[in-house]
């Protein structure tokens, strides 16, 4: 047995590289014209069944509205009922013929089935099924009071999903639906404070794409990973290590420091048109998809860099990353006007 794996060990490296020599050209022409055939083809949503978990604000909110304007029904699910009902208003009044609002918590089973079963009982059918909920936890590992508090991260993050999933796909399969998993770049990149939720979000990835090979293409299924979006996130909206739910714009500087934030309206209107396309994947903003090259490539260079801006300095409040990003006076280049400003709605 050691002996064969010697021998796999010597020659399965070279013979991979020279196969994907031969592959990746003609593979890479086959997924352009396949790009090209379904854009021309997309998916007309008017008068299907969208349900969208996480839809009070952020992503999901604004999922609602482009879903809205092309004339689809809406399922919105949230636990901010009053802000659940303000989202419902203006999808309606940007085009969705009939709306309905189901005040729910994704991290409890029942709940997720409750309102996979009204919403089948309202609409009598699911078209796509919008995995949106989320929550972020910063906190370096060692300084969790206890650890217990970011339980929440994967429930909410992971298992929502997967509950929301499960219950939904039989329902799907008759419609030759689809699921759009709001997963996150994150998932991929290694960054300090950001270790419950990077790992929430890989269990994201790893679960749609596994389900994927299990449901063939019964279901289809799109996993998107947005880069920083203009969102309650963005705006400094953190599950801190007391294990509750804090505004924290100087962490959130630290955090984010120069990169760009996305605006919220554009990253809705790809991953909408992503959808309907049938994608397998998308990034958002495409460029931050380099970063999964980097990590694929050279992941002790990005492991360092971030180490460097993210954690050195005279606190967890005065790093690299701040101090470039307050000697830049880059900020009002590259946050949005609701992220130097957030007017949070209450939980």
């Amino acid at each position: 047995m050691v002996l064969i794996h010697e021998i796999l060990n010597i020659v399965v490296p070279p013979l991979s590289l020279a196969l994907l020599f031969y592959i990746l050209p003609p593979y890479m022409l086959f997924k352009s014209l396949h790009l090209i055939v379904r854009s021309i083809f997309s998916e007309n949503v008017a008068g299907k069944v969208i349900l969208i978990t996480g839809a009070s604000s952020g992503i999901g909110e604004h999922l609602a509205y482009e879903y809205g304007k092309r004339g689809a029904r809406l399922a919105l699910v949230a636990r901010r009922e009053n802000r659940l009902m303000e989202v419902a208003i203006r999808a309606k009044s940007l085009g969705s013929p009939d709306v309905i609002t189901i005040p729910a918590d994704v991290s409890r089973l029942q709940d997720c089935k409750r309102f996979i079963h009204l919403t089948l009982n309202h609409f009598r059918r699911l078209d796509h099924l919008v995995n949106n909920a989320g929550i972020i936890p910063v906190s370096l590992f060692e300084d969790s009071i206890d650890i217990t508090n970011f339980a929440p991260a994967m429930d909410i993050n992971f298992w929502g999903s997967a509950y929301c999933t499960y219950f939904s796909i039989p329902h799907l399969r008759r419609c030759k639906g689809k699921i759009i998993a709001i997963a996150s770049s994150a998932g991929w990149l290694p960054a300090p404070r950001m270790i419950f939720y990077n790992a929430s979000k890989a269990a994201v990835i790893s679960l749609y794409e596994n389900l994927r090979t299990e449901l063939g293409s019964d279901i289809g299924i799109t996993i998107i990973t947005p880069g920083l979006i203009e969102s309650e996130m963005t705006q400094g909206k953190f599950l801190y290590k007391e294990g509750r739910m804090v505004l924290d714009q100087e962490i959130r500087d630290v955090q984010v420091s120069l990169m760009p934030i996305r605006s919220v309206t554009e990253a809705a209107k790809a991953i909408v048109k992503s959808a309907c396309r049938g994608d397998a994947c998308l990034t958002e903003p495409a460029w931050i998809r380099t970063t999964f090259y980097w990590k694929l490539l050279c992941p002790e260079v990005l492991e360092l860099c971030n180490r460097w801006l993210l954690l050195t300095g005279s606190s967890e409040r005065d790093t690299i990353s701040k101090k470039l990003l307050d000697l830049s006076s880059l900020k009002k280049y590259l946050y949005p006007e609701s992220i130097k400003n957030p007017k949070l709605k209450p939980n």
